[in-house]
């Protein structure tokens, strides 16, 4: 059985009033897709935030790669690699400076960086933008390099914050052709996403309702438990009582 690296433990963040997460529990397999899904204000970023040790939890407990995030979220930040929902990269400097800003930041020898950002520049086929600024990428592309850059120090996990949003149908396909691979090599993909039909390609989901998870488990058997066509019939069941009362 596959070694258990996230885990929720009744995990709760408030602020003041409001309680953002609330008392959220699942785990997630080392080389699993775990599919985070929630509307707009579901608490999905704010639970992220705990997981990647950038934000204290009110109470529970969150565990990533055998850290407490709370007590140790250096050794948390160590072991993960993360892609936010807002591109990730700095769009005034070239491909080739991005990928070794990073590669110091998560402390690669000048050798390891060397020889890493040769491989995924042609990986990417991205030998001819190498000294190109990033904000003059195609979105799709910058996506790609973002993700490829946080897999560059070879983490456990990535936590994969809406990584395909406003990317078209080809290109959010063939990012997910890149989540594969990761995943086979056995890293572990935690992503959010608004794409209902992103979800199908999840080895498990969660479906996140006003800061709870409202359904947990395989796509193929919540579309069975729930009598659904589509993970989007089960999204919409669950979350439009919310959203009406919003």
């Amino acid at each position: 059985m596959a070694e258990t690296v996230i885990e929720a433990r009744e995990l709760t963040r408030t602020f003041g009033a409001f309680t953002a997460v609330d008392r959220i529990s699942f785990a997630v397999a080392e080389g699993e897709i775990f599919g985070f899904l929630g509307a707009n204000g579901a608490g999905k970023t704010t639970a992220i935030r705990m997981l990647i040790g950038l934000l204290r939890p009110s109470s529970g407990q969150g565990i990533v790669a055998g850290f407490d995030v709370a007590r140790d979220p250096e050794a948390v930040k160590r072991q993960i690699g993360y892609m936010s929902q807002k591109f990730s990269l700095y769009a005034d400097l070239t491909v080739a400076e991005n990928i070794r800003l990073y590669g110091g930041i998560y402390g690669l020898s000048n050798a390891e960086l060397k020889a890493k950002s040769a491989d995924l520049i042609e990986r990417l086929d991205l030998g001819h933008a190498r000294d190109e600024r990033v904000a003059r990428l195609p979105l799709g592309w910058r996506q790609k390099l973002a993700f490829a850059v946080a897999l560059l120090h070879e983490p456990r996990i990535v936590f994969l914050d809406e990584p395909t949003g406003g990317v078209d149908p080809i290109t959010r396909r063939q990012f997910w052709d890149s989540i594969y691979q990761a995943a086979a090599s056995g890293v572990t993909l935690f992503v959010t996403t608004h794409y209902m039909d992103e979800a199908e390609y999840c080895d498990r989901i969660s479906i996140m309702v006003d800061g709870r998870i409202a359904a947990l488990g395989e796509p193929a058997a919540l579309k069975r438990e729930q009598g659904a066509d589509s993970i989007d019939e089960i999204f919409v069941r669950l979350a439009r009582p919310a959203l009406a009362g919003s």
